[in-house]
This record gives C-alpha cells, sequence and structure tokens, in this order.
C-alpha cells in the first residue's frame, strides 16, 4: 500500500504567523503477515507562506481575525482548500501562547482547517519541538553527543537538551528578539524583566528613547550571557532565575552540553548573516543574533548548523500514520475514542533501570502542563525489558508511581507499547489500583516526543483499537 496526502502545518509564534504545506507519501512497510506498520516514506514541500508578523490587538490580545485573514489568503495563494488536506497541525507558541483569547483562535482555525493536532504549546514542549525540527536530536545521535538546541524567537529562548537522541531536559527564557520594540528610530517597548536586567547592569533606557545601537547591543550581550548560564557554560548570576519562563527551573547539569544549535527568528541572522539596517524588523534580534554569535564563551562551543531556523516549530504539518494495535490490549470502556493527546517517549536506557523509568516519568510529565495543570498525556515506551509475570508487576509499579500525578487526576492513564504485553500489564495496574482508575494499555503501536495520537473505538469484537500517530514533519 502507498499513498500520497497533502498536509498543512501553521505556527503562530511570538513574532510571527506562517504556514507551509507538504506532499507526504506513506507506506506499509509491514509484510503481509504482520500488524501494519505506515510510515513516511517520502516528504516534498510544496508552498512556504511568507512569514508575517503575528497580529495583535494588544499586547494581551491576539488578532484573531488578521490571523484568520493571513491563513486564508495563504490558502488561496496556494490552491487549497480544507477539503484537499488529509492532516496537520495548528500551533500556538512562545508569548503568544500567554495571550489571553490564545484557546478561542486555536478554536476559530481549528473549525476553518479540519480535524488537525490543535495544541497551546506550553514552554517545555515548545522547546521539544523546536530542537527537534532543528535536528538536534539526529545529530546528537550522530554524534553520539550531548546537543542544546537554542530556539531564540521574539518573546522567549527554549533549550532542549538531547544525549544519543533522546530528550535529557528543557527550560525556557524570557529573552527574545523582541522584548525591546522600534518604531521610527525610537524605543516603543521594553519587556520589564529586560528593563530590569539592563538597569541592574547600569543601563538606562526608557520607552521613547532614541534607539541607539551601541546601547541596546550591550544590553543584547547581557542577554547572551543570560544564555550561556542557561547551558551552564557560565556561572549563573543572581539574577538569572528570575529570567526563567513561569518560573521555570533550570536545564539539568547533567549531561554536559557538549555541542550548539540555533533556531528560531534570531537565528536566521546568526546563521546567514545581518541585514544592512540593524533595526529593520522593529527589534533587537539582529543585534541579539549578533551578540550570541560573537559571545567569548557560547562560540567556543561546537555549534552544528540548524536543519530549520525559523520554521523549526512546525516546518512541515502532521501526518496521519494509521496503526492498528496489537491484539493483546486492556482499557476501561467508555473511555474511547480519544483525540490529539501528546505522546511522553521513555527511551530503552530509561526503561531498563526501573528507578530511573519512574523518576524520569514523573519528570517528564512536568513538560506537559499547562498553568500548572497537566494535560491529557499518552505514556510510550517499548516493553522489551520486563516480559516475566514479576517483571510485568514490578513495571506497573513503576508505572503506578512514576504516573501517580495522572492517577490522581481527571484524565485517564493511557499507555502505548511497542512490545506485546499490553493485556497483561493493564490487569497489573487495575489490580493495583484497585479498579479505581480508567486506564488505556495499547501495544504495536510507536511513537516519539513531539508526536500526537487518536486512539479510536475497539474493533474486531474489541480486540484491538485503530491508532493514528500524528507525526509532526520536520527536517525538510
Amino acid at each position: 500500500m502507498r499513498e500520497t496526502i497533502t498536509s498543512v502545518g501553521i505556527d503562530i509564534g511570538t513574532s510571527t504567523t506562517q504556514l507551509i504545506f507538504s506532499r507526504l507519501t506513506i507506506e506499509n512497510l509491514a509484510s503481509s503477515y504482520m500488524v501494519p506498520r505506515i510510515k513516511i516514506v517520502d516528504k516534498e514541500v510544496t508552498y512556504r507562506s511568507r512569514i508575517y508578523f503575528t497580529p495583535l490587538r494588544s499586547q494581551t490580545e491576539i488578532h484573531a481575525e488578521k490571523v484568520k485573514e493571513i491563513i486564508q489568503g495563504e490558502y488561496q495563494a496556494a490552491g487549497m482548500e480544507p477539503k484537499d488536506l488529509k492532516t496537520g497541525a495548528v500551533i500556538i507558541t512562545g508569548e503568544t501562547a500567554r495571550k489571553q483569547n490564545a484557546n478561542s483562535v486555536l478554536a476559530t482555525l481549528s473549525d476553518m482547517a479540519g480535524d488537525f493536532v490543535v495544541a497551546t504549546a506550553g514552554p517545555d514542549l515548545e522547546s521539544v519541538l523546536s530542537a527537534r525540527g532543528a535536528g538536534a536530536d539526529k545529530l546528537s545521535e550522530e554524534h553520539r553527543q550531548a546537543v542544546a538546541n537554542i530556539d531564540i524567537g521574539g518573546g522567549t529562548s527554549n533549550i532542549a537538551l538531547f544525549r544519543k537522541g533522546s530528550l535529557k531536559g528543557t527550560s525556557c527564557l524570557d529573552i527574545g528578539g523582541r522584548l525591546i520594540k522600534i518604531e521610527n528610530g525610537r524605543i516603543h517597548y521594553i519587556y520589564s524583566k529586560i528593563l530590569r536586567l539592563a538597569q541592574a547592569h547600569g543601563i538606562t533606557i526608557r520607552e521613547g528613547d532614541r534607539a541607539e545601537e551601541g546601547t541596546l547591543y550591550r544590553i543584547c550581550q547581557i542577554m547572551a550571557d543570560q544564555l550561556a548560564m542557561a547551558v551552564h557554560a557560565m556561572e549563573a548570576d543572581s539574577l538569572h532565575q528570575e529570567l526563567y519562563t513561569n518560573e521555570g527551573k533550570p536545564l539539568t547539569k547533567e549531561p554536559q552540553v557538549q555541542a550548539l544549535t540555533y533556531s528560531g527568528g534570531v537565528a536566521s541572522c546568526y546563521y546567514n548573516g545581518e541585514p544592512d539596517n540593524v533595526f529593520e524588523y522593529g527589534d533587537i534580534g539582529v543585534l541579539l543574533a549578533r551578540a550570541v554569535r560573537n559571545h567569548p564563551v557560547l562560540k567556543q562551543i561546537t555549534t552544528y548548523p540548524a536543519a530549520e531556523t525559523i520554521r523549526a516549530t512546525v516546518v512541515g504539518a502532521g501526518t496521519h500514520t494509521t496503526n492498528v494495535s496489537g491484539s493483546t490490549i486492556s482499557y476501561t470502556q467508555g473511555q474511547l475514542p480519544i483525540k490529539n493527546i501528546p505522546v511522553l517517549k521513555l527511551s530503552e536506557e530509561e526503561e531498563q533501570n526501573l528507578a530511573l523509568f519512574q523518576e524520569t516519568l514523573r519528570r517528564k510529565l512536568q513538560v506537559y502542563k499547562t498553568e500548572g495543570k497537566l494535560e491529557q498525556v499518552a505514556i510510550v515506551f517499548s516493553g522489551r525489558y520486563h516480559t516475566s509475570f514479576a517483571q510485568i508487576q514490578e513495571l506497573a509499579r513503576a508505572v503506578a508511581e512514576g504516573a501517580d500525578e495522572v492517577i490522581a487526576g481527571p484524565h485517564p492513564l493511557i499507555l502505548v507499547i511497542e512490545n506485546d504485553i499490553a493485556k497483561v500489564l493493564g490487569n497489573a495496574l487495575n489490580v493495583l489500583l484497585e479498579r479505581r482508575k480508567s486506564f488505556i494499555c495499547i501495544d504495536g503501536i510507536f511513537g516519539n516526543d513531539g508526536d500526537y495520537i487518536d486512539i479510536g473505538e475497539p474493533v474486531a469484537q474489541g480486540s484491538v483499537v485503530p491508532v493514528v500517530t500524528k507525526t509532526l514533519i520536520f527536517n525538510t
């Protein structure tokens, strides 16, 4: 089976709004006697939109109607209609995700675009998505290094650390190119944290002042210092903790960062050079790129080219990779179907050590919180290392303890396993939790961080469920 589908990706970021259409070829790579495993075997970007400044009504509200006009105009320019599309992704990221009407904007675009992945990406999840878009995960695997991607956008700098292809940590700082805005040669807006950072270093600036390149570059150098502190290349100063988004936490110190990639709008200037007018974009993004590129500490760290910069978060769109679960599944009646569930992937290394598995699961669940509340999430792992009855009981206890926040919350516990142990693991969890928690435990399915899954209603007399894995397409 071989099929070509068309997909769309829509990214509404702090600085820019853009979309891209792709043609994706999917094929069943399993043999005739195996459960289908449909994969993307080819992808071609057929249309890249213009890059627009994200329209805002105010500092706290997205201009939903103008965003919709942009998207509709680009659909027309590409000769596309929603009915032509099989899949896609609509994501609001960065500072824009904190605007008061972000969810209503998503709802508006979802109705227009169809049944796509729709998510307000929190700062940690955005870090993962942009790093995968930049290719940091693949570089860490190819070079057997710990590679951190710094996605420097308009409002935030999202950092994700990968080692040997596996996610090891995320963080996010309020450092970005549009935190000081320039209009008609004067400073039009200064973000409060950046104002305090400048003042602490003896730099006095005010809204309405003339935009002096030298003064603003000094501020950008201080911002670059903070990025170096964030990857533990410099000792953190007393101001550093305040700069984390939503009072977030620093990146883990282990493993030590060995290489960097950069993505985001600022990274375009970092890799490709500056325009003649440093204030061409009405902000300090060009100066911030210069400060990062010239930073005496950061430039000593191995830096790889990014697969994508300004389009890293959503280069392509999601694609439906349809699978059928294994025939050894277990689930609570009445919980299906469910859609657009983000994937939390545990590595095989973590899975082999149940103490590490439990600790990592609890830590990674924090990535999927929005405004302090845990979203619905699918926990994915291989299931290869605990196959005997006694081992599965131990695995069930590790899952129950690591996912205690899920168990205490309103959403069902969703486990997606590659190996065929779902029925026995589900039974063990059901007994362990005294049948008081709704759960879904399926197998024969593959997923990675940044993917989303749909799980349909059971078929074949309840023995299997159809599963759609929506993989965000990057690195095109």
